[in-house]
């Protein structure tokens, strides 16, 4: 079982990224083969800076090294130091299809807050994300539920290669988890907590103060009820539910069943302590590994060997299938 995923280092990371995305990646070490990567060049298709790109790569990379990833147990890299990744995007633009492009929600999305340019990179963003799975030949990719869209469409490139040019790539599989898949803004429980999102007050910031994670808790958007259930209207404290019984490691019927008696305001502020407790030593650890750079870029460097290794391989057989290059 080979498991990839990457993340983007824009923004600081939210507990929708940590429940949805990274805890994924930390168990992932135990179920197979987990290549982990920071995808900077994804990072290049909307307006950006620099600098902040650069540190906020160190940022993600320390949280995810606190968070849990061992770099002795998992290939942890950045995506722009193996090469093979954008080559092999544009190898599969022969096999992807311009309308499939053109349809895709999250392009939509962010080409309408791009003011000044729309990118063409932008809308090849999910080749590319395809190219980053597929180079590895991974078999399972963890991801919130937002990006089932992305996660078909790299199925569908993958299958119309291996129609057209024999059975070179595998298919991979998208792995959701049962308990935190979307976790919804605090503000407006009917979007998803985002980066992108106005309002700091709808989301918790991985890095946050304890008091500011129990100010936006308590100030969270719930209904005029009083009953700790899910149900229609109650999109608020279902997603309240949803999040304690993904940092508990439990249910949502479980958090129901416990907080049956409970009010509101004593079921946000259990909710904010069982997040604070969560964050804790991630936060510690951060501060340490955040501080050695020089550490984070010889992490790199040793999970992009092994990438490269890996994706090279691939790259061969993909170049050999296409009639591209000298044979192999």
């Amino acid at each position: 079982m080979r498991i990839f995923s990457g993340i983007q280092p824009t923004g600081q990371k939210h507990l929708g990224n940590l429940i949805g995305a990274i805890d994924q990646y930390v168990a992932g070490q135990d179920r197979g083969e987990g290549l982990y990567c920071i995808v900077d060049l994804h990072a290049t298709t909307v307006a950006y800076d620099p600098t902040e790109l650069r540190a906020r790569t160190y940022d993600t990379a320390a949280i995810l090294l606190a968070a849990g990833l061992d770099p002795d147990r998992c290939v942890f890299f950045r995506q722009g130091d193996v090469m093979e990744h954008t080559e092999l995007c544009w190898l599969l633009c022969s096999v992807t299809s311009w309308g499939d492009l053109n349809r895709m929600h999250q392009f939509k999305e962010k080409a309408g807050n791009e003011r000044e340019l729309v990118s063409a990179g932008l809308f090849f963003y999910p080749v590319l994300q395809a190219a980053d799975v597929l180079a590895y030949r991974a078999n399972e990719v963890p991801v919130g539920d937002d990006q089932r869209q992305h996660i078909e469409l790299m199925r569908d490139i993958a299958e119309r290669f291996n129609s057209r040019f024999g059975d070179t790539l595998v298919v991979p599989e998208h792995r959701i988890p049962e308990v935190g898949a979307r976790i919804m803004d605090l503000q407006n429980p009917t979007m998803k907590m985002s980066t992108s999102s106005e309002g700091e007050q709808g989301r918790i910031h991985v890095l946050d103060d304890p008091a500011v994670i129990l100010k936006k808790f308590r100030s969270a958007v719930t209904d005029s009820g009083s009953e700790v259930r899910r149900g229609e209207g109650k999109e608020g404290i279902a997603n309240l539910i949803d999040i304690l019984a993904a940092v508990k490691g439990t249910t949502p019927d479980a958090i129901e069943a416990e907080f049956a008696d409970s009010r509101y305001g004593d079921f946000k502020t259990a909710v904010a302590e069982a997040v604070i407790d969560r964050l804790a030593p991630l936060q510690a650890r951060y501060t340490e590994l955040r501080a050695d750079e020089d550490a984070l870029e010889a992490a790199f460097k040793k999970g992009a060997e092994k990438a490269q290794v890996i994706a090279s391989a691939t790259l061969a057989d993909v170049r050999e299938a296409m009639g591209v290059g000298p044979r192999s």
